[in-house]
């Protein structure tokens, strides 16, 4: 094995940047040859076994080091960058704090994932394992607070989300401090470890302090009368970049906690939505989607940003239904299905591979 020394603190730093992830080349850096029977792929065809199988086209994987290479490399649009391009954009909330629900949720294709730490019963510690299941799909993750408060939006911050949602904004004044908790001295409050946290991949990322603004989607979510009240002023302040509507704790707020969908409160709703999206070069809209409002209604009415579901709402509603089909069935009618029409027991249909 190859042996080196350091004599000074320059030629370590030289060391380190010719070792940095943003100088390898992925295909001069792979010692791999193209004679390699890891890198030559073949196609096996495999005649059907049923009628109802189709033929299977199987090519043998790349070499993981090659594999793991293009991953780290491979670098998706941000949700700023998205949302700039026009896009709007789907996404879930994430309340079971499980690493799998996370990963499933970006294989299945949801634009961003919110970590939701206010409602759900996790931590940061918690919320770590979902942003790196999220990571390994490429699925943009956003950290939604507790509270606003600087302690919590420095180590939300740390982990290095994509998006941060504050709770529970209701004026300028509130909307501000959200933005410093985000920003650096002297233009914020935030905290400083950027040598050594995630969001700067534990310091690899020398750039860092150079892009994490434009990177971050700073979200504020209005969700009371007062705030409503308030709303084009918060949309306006300067470092925010998306207004989250809150329609149930808005309805709370209204006196119609069990009511979301009460005309006033639609009303509320409705007029909050006008006085965000009518300021030219003001904040992106997001909001959720409720039994009586669905995803393409607030397509429609131009919301950027929709949340279709929580991990649990669809976990509770495959399970609730789930029982109901096999409660709601009965022995009698399972034993009619078993008889043709002259009463006649069916014969079982042989199995694919009999």
């Amino acid at each position: 094995m190859a042996s080196f020394s350091i004599s000074s603190s320059s030629s370590f730093s030289t060391l380190r940047k010719s070792l940095h992830p943003l100088n390898l080349n992925p295909i001069s850096e792979i010692p791999f040859s193209s004679s390699s029977p890891l890198l030559q792929s073949k196609t096996l065809t495999l005649p059907p076994l049923s009628p109802n199988l189709k033929t299977l086209n199987y090519s043998p994987p790349q070499s993981t080091t090659s594999t793991a290479v293009a991953a780290a490399t491979s670098s998706p649009q941000s949700l700023k960058s998205r949302l700039k391009s026009g896009e709007t954009l789907y996404g879930i909330f994430l309340l079971t704090f499980s690493p799998t629900i996370a990963e499933i949720a970006g294989l299945a294709g949801y634009d961003f994932a919110v970590v939701d730490m206010e409602h759900g019963h996790g931590g940061i510690s918690d919320a770590l394992h979902c942003l790196h299941a999220l990571a390994a799909t490429n699925t943009a993750a956003i950290l939604r607070l507790p509270e606003s408060s600087a302690t919590w939006a420095k180590k939300a911050l740390d982990l290095g989300p994509q998006g941060i949602m504050f709770p529970m904004i209701d004026s300028t004044k509130s909307a501000k401090k959200a933005v410093s908790y985000c920003r650096f001295p002297p233009a914020g409050v935030r905290g400083s470890a950027h040598t050594i946290v995630r969001a700067s991949g534990y310091g690899t990322d020398e750039g860092y302090l150079s892009h994490y603004e434009e990177e971050l989607l700073i979200m504020c979510q209005v969700e009371s009368e007062e705030g409503v009240k308030k709303i084009d002023e918060i949309s306006a302040v300067d470092g925010v970049d998306c207004i989250q509507m809150g329609p149930l704790d808005l309805s709370a707020s209204m006196g119609y906690l069990w009511d979301p969908g009460n005309k006033k409160v639609r009303e509320m709703m409705r007029s909050a939505e006008k006085a965000v999206l009518k300021k030219s070069g003001s904040a992106y809209l997001s909001g959720f989607v409720m039994p009586h409002d669905g995803a393409e209604q607030l397509r429609r009415r131009g919301y950027h940003m929709v949340a279709g579901a929580a991990d649990l709402g669809l976990f509770r509603s495959a399970a609730v239904e789930d029982v109901r089909r096999f409660k709601m069935s009965s022995p009698e009618q399972e034993s009619d299905e078993d008889k043709g029409k002259n009463g006649k027991e069916v014969a079982d249909e042989k199995y694919w591979s009999e």
